[in-house]
């Protein structure tokens, strides 16, 4: 074919074109073996690169009860078998006994309601903040400043560890509140937790966790204000910040990058369709964020510059 018949391509979304072509040609699960089989250790971050954009939300559920005005859903970035990056997880997290995991086996599934499992915790869990990352359910544990695994494998925690000085039960959450004190965070580079101290007077703490033994291997504190922002979450090693849980028209507001232990300012548009936002992750295996707004599993494409 000639020349016209070859896709135009404009230099800056090219990593973003070719990675959205390569997700549709290639079942996700070999996909994913693929990246972490070449990766030699979970620190490398290829196609890594920082949030220039946003899409719109898709909705993929709804929950129906007042337990599920605000919650958390996910899927395994890095599934262990019989999990795959299709199971999808949720929970609704309104109450003071928080204990059920819901288990589906694809987000399909989660739409219709039907879960194909409960999980129930044996310690009921916090807030909004816990993440599913290679077999384990992180979640902190209530009215505590701990940070525990759950094996789904095993039905059991297998870690647990205190995050020294973290505020918790309302101390340091996000401007919404619901307790989101303590916040996990799954990216390229593996498990992180956000809270704040009283030695740092309330901005943003960001800590890397071991997943197998939850011991801080290192810890930046940024000049973010905790209670100042709605949620956050981290790509590629950097947290960004959402500037408000009910405003329509948010933004992503502040990015952190601990390469460089550096805050800048950012107004990435970022929407808040259902207007109660409780709950954003990044998976980076989809490269999209997962949220929760209002009763509402959402999901949200987002674009990386190559750095």
């Amino acid at each position: 074919p000639g020349p016209a018949a070859a896709p135009r391509w404009d230099p800056q979304p090219l990593a973003y074109q070719e990675l959205q072509s390569e997700r549709t040609e290639v079942p996700a699960s070999r996909l994913l073996e693929e990246t972490v089989l070449s990766r030699p250790g979970s620190e490398d971050s290829a196609g890594c690169g920082e949030l220039v954009w946003v899409g719109e939300p898709v909705v993929f559920g709804r929950a129906e009860s007042i337990t599920g005005k605000y919650g958390v859903w996910m899927k395994d970035p890095e599934p262990v078998p019989p999990f795959t990056p299709e199971t999808t997880w949720r929970v609704d997290a309104v109450g003071t006994e928080v204990r059920q995991l819901f288990q589906y086996e694809a987000a399909e599934q989660l739409a219709r309601g039907y879960p194909a499992k409960v999980h129930i915790l044996p310690r009921p869990l916090e807030s909004t903040g816990a993440v599913v990352y290679r077999g384990g359910l992180f979640f902190q544990p209530r009215r505590s400043r701990a940070v525990a695994r759950y094996d789904l494998r095993g039905e059991t925690v297998t870690a647990e560890r205190e995050i020294p000085g973290a505020g918790y039960h309302g101390q340091y959450p996000y401007s919404w509140g619901g307790y989101t004190d303590i916040d996990l965070a799954v990216d390229e580079m593996g498990l992180w937790v956000i809270y704040s101290t009283e030695k740092a007077r309330g901005a943003i703490v960001l800590s890397k966790l071991d997943p197998e033994t939850l011991e801080i291997r290192r810890t930046w504190e940024t000049n973010i204000r905790k209670r100042g922002v709605a949620n956050s979450f981290v790509i590629c090693g950097t947290l960004y910040t959402v500037s408000s849980y009910s405003a329509p028209n948010a933004t992503i507001n502040f990015a952190y990058d601990t390469a460089t232990s550096t805050s800048r300012a950012l107004s990435i548009p970022f929407e808040n369709r259902f207007r109660y936002l409780s709950m954003v992750d990044y998976n980076p295996a989809e490269r999209q964020l997962f949220a929760w707004d209002s009763f509402n599993m959402v999901t949200y494409p987002v674009r990386l510059s190559r750095a």
